[in-house]
């Protein structure tokens, strides 16, 4: 285990689980993971390797004697009837039969319909009659000859979810990890592995889970497929559901006016939206009108009366365009039903989350770490529902008064969440507090770009705050990629305030000077995620002409640091002539833990460079003096790195037919920043 996994189980012991044990037991059962691991909650949420491997084989005993498949449920059945009883794990469902005024349950894959259910049990448990809820169930078999009466009864029923849940217990032992270690935590929770990710990508991905702890929130998601954007609201929580976007209606949605029956915003705190996309989508205009009413108002009409419900909405689905030809020739909404590529609906939302900048899912991806049992982080999230966070900001920041209330609604609901997520007792210092405010305002700012291009009545504005005396304006990732396609929307400025985009300060002159050809002195600020950046774009103009250049970088160890220097290598053989010699020195320190294969690493690249007219020699310094980062030429000019090479995020280094692996352009970067220095001859030495 690593540390972080035994701090997680020496304070939340039998409260967390495995990760890659769902996979381990779940085989080819069609069973949500938060069912799976509410059964491994009970066997083998420990660290003891012995006691997981006895859980697993409980858990795997349970599935196959209990669990029903679809295919094999006449044998089910059959047991039902020799035994008497039997207990199965299926989803159930209950409707009211009026004409018998008694309420019938019908069971997903036991293929079982009017099975009697207690007026108690429906009082008790309401989800039941709104798409079913998954359940373990006593079933007895009772044969009569009456005809009108079915021979099958159910003796006890019992949801899986969780049975308590203790909130204090819960922040007292959040306090005992460092926020890093927190977003780690979270990130394991939903299985995956947080060494994959950087803070941003992990930002994000937590920032799915807002609709679980923010009541009336809207989210839509956008971006390439296989990015997993509707896993964690069909798997993830038994207070979510997923549903198909062309297959929902007025009554199942909202109300049945001829029946009075609550639709799904009434029962389920997150409703969410599949394969939202698509523009020849046929769409219900009374459905659209009613949900823009909701959204906005938290309330819908049921003829004269009006009724409310808490669910938030969320609708994912999939682009087909690349994020600069959206930019340029349509909108980030394209792909939008036309019912709904409406502003007055988009205008509703509280955030976008931009799905083009998350990974598609790898096998690599995955967690085999410990984090909390689905259910048990399912009940945090709800009971944080009724907490209210937005305006926590408000002791060190103020947002810019020209901000509409609509937008100031989207930036409150999106940071409250993130702050219920990150620091659920509400305590957070002046920086934590500003990155999610700049996170919660770009994510409304996005919303609010399209809208203008979309509807010329949106009146350009300032998305920022005061910070003290200093105005900060914030700007999306998009905008620092893309600038050229944001100039017609910008507001004017008066001179003093400063640009930021997702909390880092930077110039947007400045770094737009970076892919000129004429080298010029200058400090470029790059963010996570961003694209477009290669070693030729950065140092091609500096390194043009050198006859000698010298890298300094103490961290040129592992594979993809020595792939990285090979890749600035070729970038110098393509930028010199044919009849040319160049002589590149590396200065690097020695790894302590494998310097085998850092040598070799070395030496290949100091036997293959020869043959292009490139003389490589490298050296240690191990005088521990090495701490910046830079590249010399002796043509004039330093350029300090403070990441040195190593400014790009985790790519499939084996996959030839990536474009990540191939073009550096097409990877998305860490945060870093590159300065451009003339020196004198002096100054060189």
């Amino acid at each position: 285990m690593t540390e972080l996994d035994k701090k997680i189980n020496e304070h939340f012991p039998g409260l967390v689980v495995r990760k890659d044990l769902v996979k381990i037991v779940k085989g080819n059962a069609i069973v949500p993971t938060y069912v799976l691991e509410y059964l491994l909650g009970q066997y083998c949420a420990t660290s003891d390797e012995k006691s997981i491997e006895s859980g697993i084989t409980t858990v795997k005993d349970i599935l196959r004697k209990h669990y029903v498949h679809r295919n094999e449920a006449g044998l089910i059945r059959s047991t039902i009837k020799e035994k008497g009883r039997h207990k199965v794990i299926d989803k159930v469902s209950v409707s009211l039969n009026d004409r018998s005024d008694c309420y019938e349950a019908a069971f997903g894959n036991l293929g079982l319909k009017k099975v009697l259910v207690e007026t108690d049990t429906v009082k008790k448990h309401p989800k039941l009659l709104v798409s079913g809820v998954w359940c373990i169930v006593d079933m007895e078999y009772c044969f009569s000859e009456d005809k009108n009466v079915t021979p099958w009864l159910m003796s006890s029923l019992k949801p899986i979810q969780l049975s308590h849940f203790d909130l204090e217990e819960y922040l007292t032992k959040r306090k005992k990890f460092s926020i890093d270690e927190w977003i780690d935590l979270l990130i394991q929770s939903i299985g995956f592995n947080p060494e994959m990710f950087n803070k941003r990508s992990k930002l994000l991905q937590l920032s799915r889970l807002i609709p679980y702890c923010e009541r009336n929130y809207n989210l839509i998601e956008l971006g390439p497929k296989g990015t997993g954007k509707s896993h964690i609201y069909s798997e993830f929580s038994p207070h979510g559901i997923l549903i198909s976007g062309g297959e929902v209606t007025v009554p199942k949605l909202f109300v049945n006016n001829a029946t009075g029956k609550i639709g799904l915003v009434g029962y389920w705190d997150t409703v969410a939206f599949d394969e939202f996309a698509g523009k020849k989508k046929k769409v219900d205009n009374a459905l659209v009108d009613i949900m823009k009413n909701f959204m906005a108002n938290k309330t819908f009409s049921r003829g004269v009366e009006t009724l409310g419900a808490e669910a938030s909405m969320v609708f994912v689905g999939n682009t087909k365009h690349t994020l600069a030809y959206m930019l340029k020739h349509t909108d980030l909404f394209d792909e939008l039903p036309e019912k709904y590529y409406d502003s007055a609906f988009l205008d509703r939302l509280h955030m976008y989350l931009p799905g083009w900048e998350i990974d598609i899912i790898r096998g690599e991806m995955f967690s085999d770490g410990y984090g909390f049992v689905v259910d048990y982080l399912a009940e945090i999230l709800k009971t944080m529902r009724s907490h209210d966070f937005s305006h926590l900001y408000q002791k060190h920041f103020e947002l810019f008064s020209d901000i509409s209330t609509r937008d100031r609604d989207g930036i409150h609901k999106t940071f409250s969440g993130l702050m219920k997520i990150l620091y659920p007792s509400g305590e957070a210092t002046s920086e934590e507090i500003e990155e999610l405010l700049c996170f919660a305002i770009e994510c409304r700012k996005r919303i609010k770009d399209q809208l203008m291009k979309i509807d010329s009545t949106y009146a350009k504005v300032n998305f920022g705050y005061t910070k003290g005396d200093k105005k900060v304006i914030v700007k999306s990732l998009e905008e620092a990629e893309y600038p050229q396609y944001f100039s017609s929307m910008q507001a004017s400025n008066d001179g003093e305030e400063t640009l930021h985009t997702s909390g880092e300060e930077t110039n947007r002159e400045k770094r737009d000077q970076a892919f000129n050809e004429e080298p010029q002195e200058k400090h470029l600020v790059f963010q996570e995620n961003q694209k477009g950046v290669s070693f030729e774009r950065l140092f091609g103009p500096y390194l043009k002409g050198a006859s000698k250049i010298t890298i300094t970088d103490p961290y040129i160890r592992k594979f993809h640091q020595a792939k990285n220097l090979m890749e600035l290598l070729e970038v110098i053989v393509e930028l010199k002539k044919p009849d040319e010699e160049i002589d590149v020195e590396l200065i690097t320190t020695n790894d302590e833990f494998d310097a085998y294969k850092q040598e070799e690493y070395l030496s290949k690249l100091e036997e293959s460079m020869p043959t292009a007219g490139i003389n490589f020699t490298w050296k240690y310094d191990d005088t521990h003096s090495i701490h910046a980062r830079h590249i010399v030429t002796d043509h004039g000019w330093k350029i300090s790195l403070d990441r040195g090479l190593d400014i790009f995020q985790r790519y499939d280094y084996g996959d030839a037919f990536s474009l990540a692996n191939k073009l550096q352009q097409n990877r998305s970067c860490m945060a870093f920043e590159v300065t451009y220095i003339r020196v004198g001859d002096g100054e060189l030495l």
